[in-house]
């Protein structure tokens, strides 16, 4: 689907080139873009493999283990069901811990680790508790934005963490509605059933 979206624009950017004697034009903005893409990728690359090496390190270290031990308690009163399983338990801690220290890309394959272990018996419907984890997921607290930093400093940022702050209570107040409307919906799903 994207390549015909992306095949059709190419189209209309030459026909409207032709249309309008600026096909010169067309082209240069087409390949400076191009440009630019390889460009912030290659940085953005760069930056994901260093703080990638970092979460490694963290690993080999314990930190991470320590972060994730640290989230049990709290997860286990969250996710009572899911705690049962320590291997489910193990993956849903380190993707918070993962989520944490703001690697999503780490903490994505933990997340549906987590998620296929707790939809075993479920049928295909999936329970409140599964819904919980995917809020938790998408809405996760960050203490080290490390992708939204690589992002600013390939776009030229020279103090790439300077919006801590605004990520620190935005992502507290996501965290807080994510959660306050996962319990709605569970109360009123309830109500129904």
């Amino acid at each position: 689907m994207m390549t015909w979206l992306w095949s059709g624009m190419v189209v209309l950017s030459v026909l409207f080139g032709l249309a309008t004697g600026q096909l010169d034009a067309v082209s240069e903005a087409a390949l400076s873009g191009a440009s630019s893409a390889v460009e912030l990728s290659l940085t953005m690359a760069g930056v994901l493999c260093l703080w990638s090496g970092v979460m490694e390190i963290m690993n080999v270290c314990g930190i991470s283990g320590g972060l994730a031990r640290l989230f049990r308690p709290l997860l286990r009163r969250l996710l009572p069901q899911a705690s049962r399983d320590s291997e489910t338990l193990a993956a849903v801690s380190a993707n918070v811990s993962a989520n944490l220290l703001g690697l999503g890309n780490a903490a994505t394959p933990l997340g549906i680790q987590a998620a296929r272990r707790m939809a075993r018996g479920c049928d295909g419907i999936a329970s409140d508790e599964l819904c919980l984890l995917v809020v938790l997921n998408t809405a996760s607290i960050q203490l080290l934005p490390a992708t939204i930093a690589s992002v600013r400093a390939a776009a030229g940022c020279q103090t790439p963490f300077d919006i801590l702050p605004a990520v620190w209570m935005s992502s507290a107040l996501s965290v807080a509605a994510g959660l306050t409307a996962a319990r709605v919906f569970s109360l009123l799903g309830r109500r129904r059933a």
